[in-house]
Parts: C-alpha cells; sequence; structure tokens
C-alpha cells in the first residue's frame, strides 16, 4: 500500500507543478485559464471523493483534477464562443475575459450613454442593448450581473441613486427584449468605484459606465458534465 501511495503522491505533485507551470504562461488562452481553473477545484473536491470512498486521497485528488480541468475547459470554450460574438456584434463595446466571466463595459464610447442626471435609454443605447439580448438568448446558460457607476459630479447620495436607475434601466429595457429576468442581480456604487481619474474630462466620461458581467450557471456546468461523460 505504501508503495501506491507514493506513486499516486507522485502524480499529484505532476499534476500540480504542470498547473502552476501552464497558468505562468502569459500566451494561455481564455479556455484553457478555465480549463486549469477547473483542475485546480476539481483535484481539491476529487481530494475528498478518494479520501472518502477509500482512503486513496492523492488517487483520488488526481483524477477529481483531470475531471475538473476538462469541465472547466468545456466551460471556457463556451464562454469564449460567447465574447466572441459580442465582440463582432458590438465592437465598439469593451469585452474582457475575467476567469470564467465575460465582462462589458458601457459606457459614453460604446454605445450606452445617458444624458446629465438623466437614466432614460436614447435610441443608440437601445440598439446597443438589443443586439446583447439577442446574443444572451442565443446563449441562455448564464448569470448576468448589472452593475452602475457614476463620475464624482454633483452629490454622492444623488449619484448613487443615479447608478442604481441607469443600471436598472439597461437591466429592464434586457428584460423587455425576452431575457429572463431570473437571469439579473442589480448592484450599484455611485461615484465609489472610479476606474480612471476624476479630475479630468476623458476620466469622469469613461468613469459614468454601466459594467455587465456574464457567468456560467449551473445548468451550463451540469451540460459540461454531462459532456465529458459521452
Amino acid at each position: 500500500m505504501k508503495s501506491h501511495n507514493i506513486k499516486y503522491s507522485k502524480k499529484l505533485i505532476y499534476l500540480g507543478i504542470l498547473l502552476i507551470t501552464m497558468v505562468s504562461c502569459k500566451s494561455i488562452k481564455n479556455a484553457e485559464i478555465g480549463g486549469y481553473i477547473g483542475a485546480a477545484g476539481g483535484a481539491i473536491i476529487g481530494g475528498v471523493i478518494g479520501n472518502n470512498v477509500g482512503g486513496e486521497t492523492e488517487l483520488g485528488a488526481v483524477i477529481g483534477g483531470v475531471v475538473g480541468a476538462t469541465v472547466g475547459s468545456v466551460i471556457g470554450n463556451r464562454m469564449d464562443q460567447q465574447a466572441k460574438k459580442i465582440e463582432e456584434e458590438m465592437p465598439s463595446v469593451a469585452v474582457q475575459r475575467i476567469e470564467e466571466d465575460i465582462n462589458i463595459v458601457f459606457d459614453e464610447e460604446s454605445g450606452v450613454y445617458f444624458n446629465t442626471n438623466k437614466h432614460d435609454l436614447n435610441e443608440s443605447s437601445k440598439e446597443t442593448i438589443e443586439k446583447l439580448a439577442v446574443i444572451l438568448e442565443e446563449y441562455p446558460n448564464s448569470n448576468i450581473l448589472i452593475e452602475g457607476h457614476t463620475d464624482n459630479v454633483g452629490k454622492e447620495e444623488s449619484n448613487f441613486l443615479l447608478s442604481k436607475y441607469r443600471a436598472q434601466a439597461v437591466r429592464d429595457y434586457l428584460v423587455l427584449q425576452g431575457v429572463d429576468e431570473q437571469r439579473f442581480t442589480v448592484k450599484y456604487y455611485g461615484e465609489s468605484q472610479p476606474r480612471y481619474d476624476n479630475t479630468t474630462t476623458e476620466g469622469k466620461t469613461k468613469n459614468r459606465r454601466v459594467e455587465v458581467t456574464i457567468s456560467p450557471n449551473e445548468e451550463l456546468r451540469r451540460q459540461a458534465v454531462a459532456q465529458i461523460k459521452e
């Protein structure tokens, strides 16, 4: 038994070194990142499973790591496809992949903007959001977080409410286009989370923004697990 444990421990150590090496490489694609994150989580889960079913914690971790990596890769590929679609259909919008998520920034340069102290959507903003709604419907297995932000012009309390109403306006119009309202969470921060320098006109313009984060939901995870079982 001792020799088996040593062998399995070596496998787990090798997996850990491999994951660390790969994640350190700057040329990793987003789908691969999802796979490596899944591997790390899978290794932990696998270790617990291994310990419960037979005492071979190291072997369970290795198996869990392989399964987790595969599931993470499937999810990563799916999210990559969605991000690519958004970039193609909405080229003016800033799109970024962060781990498993897709982050979209709507500001005055990307087609969704508001008049001063207003939260009503204009026609240009509606057109942009309509394009996003079509993509969200095409990829239904995700949760959607909408966050509102403002610059520091005006009273802090007013900016807080303004960021709330603008985020809700984007959510409400997406729902109006047919996106399931159960997928949404809305948060708002007023002027408290600037990304840029609020002492410049350009910085203020960029800080007046609504961010959308798209995350894989549990159904997508179940589909990924089912896919690797086929």
